[in-house]
């Protein structure tokens, strides 16, 4: 069973009413409640990791540090691919609501939490939920908002969802600031619960969804392959120059491990009935398209915000809540990009020329920000996160929606979950990239002038304030030239996306407009 949206609400293909308009929208609100939930999860925890530590295990809980970021986003990544299957068999609005009472079970632990161990487990719990917060809710939304791709020039009718991604953007960051300078830490975990309550009733008695009476398989060992193939990958970029060399046998033998294991699983969808990834998908064009550019361009996003807060805050020497302020450029341009961008998409044509020159538009930006230095003005700074929000907001959630309305409904939750973990995967190669270039060259620049801030080729920033003025500018100067590497580097990887997009095939939206008017006067013709 397909359905559709109409101008009175959401119909399946015999035509029967399943949602009225006022009900799509509420529906709507609760999904994008869920997407500002997760952007903020993102954003928030991060920002008072450090209290955590203080408060739970203040001598050996840096040492565990790491693992409570890694297991919350190992659990997210590898469940991604299986809530999209799920989604595709039992229905989207089930498995939304698992991963909704799995993440609020979670939030409530981990609110509890008596010791680091106990908050690295409960953070995994948490992820197992987080996994499907955003892509089971995009595959939702993709239903609700379905239309036909090739109608519109594949305008996208999610605008709102767009507006809450440039909010989680803009707000994340600011509530994280907050809550680490004047409450209490447990309350990232609890400000989740009326915002996870709150959807849950929206799911429960307002959204309908096509129910599928064809009931097919899930390939859990094709499951348990990818999972494991992730956690390997993941692992080792983590790891790798961090707490082991890359070269060392722990690292090596983790990536392999996975390489193998990914081997395995492309093996299991030649020879599974019902893989995890159906063939129909592979063949489909633009899925095989949209599959590396949501790669290649998460590895191209893990060389901005991070990079330009570090910017912001070390080389700059701004507040963490200052800086936060300076995201409202970027959620701007985000919400901006959305909102205008069937105009644009009729402007120039195509929807891949929409997606090729935001790509453009970053890896200009980008390479603009290799140039910054102490001395450079905010408000340049400003604009040009304000442009690389405009490049993000179509790059992300248009990119997606595109390429949900060009496969059938009954993959699309396959289809928009697979799309984000090859982003989620590229994002964390790129973090480890990234990570990586950022070490080499503050290595070489640190030297003897910047004191007390050089231990043995890397940064301490926590003496910073204290260093004579003389040594503070050496230190200062070292890591804006790693930054601005890392965002040469990031604008180079920013336009591979923008060329591989033009590979994309559709009809121009002149093309289709001429169409139906021949379809118009054949009609009145024959009428």
């Amino acid at each position: 069973m397909s359905a559709s949206a109409t101008p009175d609400g959401l119909r399946d293909t015999s035509g029967t009413l399943l949602m009225s308009k006022n009900q799509v929208v509420v529906a709507s609100l609760g999904c994008f409640v869920t997407l500002l939930l997760s952007l903020l999860d993102m954003n928030i925890v991060s920002s008072v990791s450090w209290k955590m530590v203080n408060d739970l295990d203040p001598v050996h809980g840096i040492d565990l540090l790491p693992w409570m970021v890694t297991s919350y986003a190992l659990a997210d990544c590898i469940v991604v691919p299986l809530y999209g299957k799920l989604a595709d068999i039992y229905g989207a609005k089930r498995v939304y609501i698992a991963a909704l009472l799995i993440f609020l079970i979670g939030s409530c632990l981990c609110g509890i939490s008596q010791s680091m161990t106990e908050l690295i487990v409960f953070r995994t719990i948490q992820g197992v939920g987080g996994g499907g917060l955003m892509s089971v809710t995009m595959v939702v939304l993709g239903t609700l908002f379905r239309s036909d791709a090739e109608e519109e020039g594949g305008s996208m009718k999610t605008s709102s969802g767009g507006i809450m991604v440039g909010l989680g953007v803009a707000l994340g960051p600011l509530v994280g600031a907050l809550v680490a300078n004047s409450l209490n830490w447990r309350w990232v975990f609890y400000i989740n619960l009326p915002l996870v309550l709150a959807a849950l009733v929206i799911a429960v008695f307002v959204l309908k969804l096509p129910v599928y009476s064809e009931r097919r398989k899930v390939d859990f060992l094709g499951a348990a392959l990818l999972a494991g193939a992730a956690a390997g990958i993941l692992l080792a970029v983590e790891w790798g120059g961090k707490q082991y060399a890359w070269g060392s046998p722990t690292v090596l033998l983790t990536l392999g491990g996975g390489l193998a294991l990914l081997v395995g699983f492309g093996w299991r969808l030649m020879t599974a009935e019902e893989p995890l990834i159906s063939l129909r998908l592979l063949r489909n064009s633009t899925f095989r398209i949209m599959m590396p550019i949501g790669l290649i361009t998460g590895m191209g996003l893990a060389g901005e915000v991070l990079y330009i807060g570090g910017y912001l805050q070390v080389g700059r020497g701004m507040g963490l809540t200052n800086a936060s302020y300076m995201n409202l450029p970027m959620a701007g341009g985000m919400m901006l990009s959305v909102l205008t961008a069937r105009t644009v998409i009729a402007v120039l044509g195509k929807f891949k020329y929409l997606l090729t020159s935001a790509g453009v538009l970053q890896a200009v930006i980008l390479l603009l920000f290799s140039t910054l230095d102490e001395h450079t003005s905010l408000w340049w700074v400003g604009l040009g996160m304000f442009g690389l929000g405009l490049g993000m907001g179509q790059t992300l959630g248009l990119a997606l929606q595109y390429m949900q309305n060009a496969v059938g409904l009954e993959d699309i939750g396959t289809a928009t979950t697979t799309q984000r973990f090859t982003q989620q995967l590229g994002s964390s190669t790129g973090f480890a990239i990234f990570g990586m270039i950022m070490a080499k060259v503050l290595s070489s620049q640190l030297t003897g002038a910047a004191g007390a801030a050089n231990v043995d080729g890397e940064l301490n920033t926590a003496v910073l304030a204290q260093l004579p003025p003389e040594q503070q500018q050496a230190a200062i100067h070292a890591f804006i030239d790693a930054v601005t590497t890392v965002f040469f580097v990031a604008g180079c990887v920013a336009v591979v996306p923008a060329v591989l997009a033009l590979f994309i095939k559709e009809k121009g939206t002149k093309t289709k407009a001429r169409e139906k008017a021949a379809e118009a006067r054949a009609s009145a013709f024959t009428a």
